[in-house]
C-alpha cells in the first residue's frame, strides 16, 4: 500500500468534521449494543493506575523513571484538623501506563489534522479549536466485538505484525458478525508500558484497511502501532489521523477475554464516558463491557 493508497475519510462528512468514524454510531448501532446486555455482568476495560508522588515522578533524576509518570499525584493538607481532605493530579494523557482515548487531534499529517485543517487553526497554547475530544464527553455506546489475536491467555511475539487476515481469523474464532458502528478490542496480550526502546508488536496497514472495509467507529487494543516504530504509523498517522477512527490506546483486556470465554460470546455494550474537559488532545477513560 502505498502513500498515495492509504486509505481516508477526510471530506467524507465535510471539512469541519470532528466525529470521524463516530458516525457511524446511529441508532441501529445503539440498538444492537441494547441487545447485547443479557447476563447482568461488566467488566472495566481500563489498567490500574497507582499515581506516584509528584516530587518523584518528574524524571529520571532520583527515579527510575524514564519518562513522567502516567499520573502524578500531590495530596493537599490543609491545616492541622483539615475540614477535608483534597489531591491534585497531574495526568500525562498520552502515556502507555493510562487508559486514554485520542482525539483527532492528537496526530497530525503533513501540518494538517483530520480532515484536513491547518494545525495552527485547530491547536493553539490555550487549548484545541478542532479535532478535541470534545465529543466523547457526551458518552459513546455501541456494540463492542472482542477479537482475541492470542486466545487461551497467550501473548504475541515481540516481532509480530497483525494483518488483516489475522483479525479474519480472530472475527472467525469470535463466532459473531461485525456490523458498521461496532467497536472492536483487540487483545494481543501485552503491557506496552515500557520503554521505548523495547520492541511490542503492533498492526500493519492491511489491518487499518480491515478496520475500515469493516466500517469499526471505536478501535480498543492493549496493541496499536508496533515498536520500532514503522512508517507511516498505521494505528495513529493512518487510522486516527487519516480515517477519523477514535483509538483507545493502552487498554486492558485479559479480564474481558476471561469473562468472554466463560459466557461464551465475544460481543457486548460497550460504554465510553470520559469526563466533560473541553480542548483536549484525548482524555482518560475507563471503557466498561456490559453482557
Amino acid at each position: 500500500m502505498t502513500e498515495t493508497e492509504l486509505p481516508t475519510n477526510w471530506g467524507r462528512w465535510g471539512d469541519d468534521d470532528q466525529l470521524g468514524t463516530l458516525h457511524l454510531i446511529d441508532a441501529a448501532a445503539r440498538k444492537r449494543a441494547a441487545a447485547e446486555v443479557r447476563d447482568a455482568h461488566h467488566v472495566s476495560l481500563a489498567r490500574r493506575v497507582h499515581p506516584v508522588p509528584l516530587t518523584t515522578g518528574l524524571g529520571p533524576v532520583g527515579s527510575p523513571a524514564v519518562m513522567p509518570a502516567g499520573v502524578l499525584q500531590i495530596v493537599n493538607f490543609n491545616g492541622v484538623k483539615p475540614l477535608a481532605m483534597t489531591d491534585t493530579l497531574v495526568v500525562n494523557t498520552h502515556n502507555a501506563a493510562v487508559t486514554h482515548v485520542d482525539a483527532v487531534a492528537h496526530m497530525p499529517v503533513d501540518g494538517h489534522i483530520y480532515p484536513g485543517v491547518p494545525v495552527h487553526a485547530a491547536v493553539t497554547p490555550t487549548g484545541v479549536t478542532h479535532g478535541s475530544a470534545d465529543p466523547f464527553g457526551a458518552g459513546v455506546v455501541t456494540r463492542g466485538v472482542l477479537l482475541d489475536l492470542a486466545p487461551g491467555g497467550g501473548r504475541l511475539p515481540a516481532d509480530r505484525r497483525v494483518a488483516g487476515a489475522d483479525l479474519d481469523a480472530a472475527l472467525e474464532r469470535a463466532d459473531t458478525v461485525l456490523s458498521s458502528g461496532d467497536a472492536v478490542a483487540v487483545r494481543g496480550g501485552w503491557d506496552t508500558n515500557r520503554p521505548l526502546s523495547q520492541p511490542v508488536p503492533g498492526l500493519d496497514l492491511s489491518a487499518v484497511q480491515w478496520l475500515n472495509e469493516h466500517g469499526v467507529s471505536v478501535y480498543l487494543g492493549d496493541i496499536g502501532d508496533a515498536r520500532p516504530a514503522q512508517f507511516p504509523m498505521p494505528m495513529h498517522q493512518v487510522a486516527l489521523a487519516r480515517l477519523g477512527l477514535p483509538l483507545v490506546d493502552a487498554a486492558e483486556l485479559d479480564e474481558l477475554a476471561e469473562v468472554c470465554g466463560r459466557l461464551g460470546r465475544s460481543s457486548f455494550m460497550l460504554v465510553l464516558a470520559p469526563p466533560r474537559i473541553t480542548g483536549t488532545t484525548g482524555l482518560i477513560v475507563n471503557p466498561i463491557a456490559i453482557f
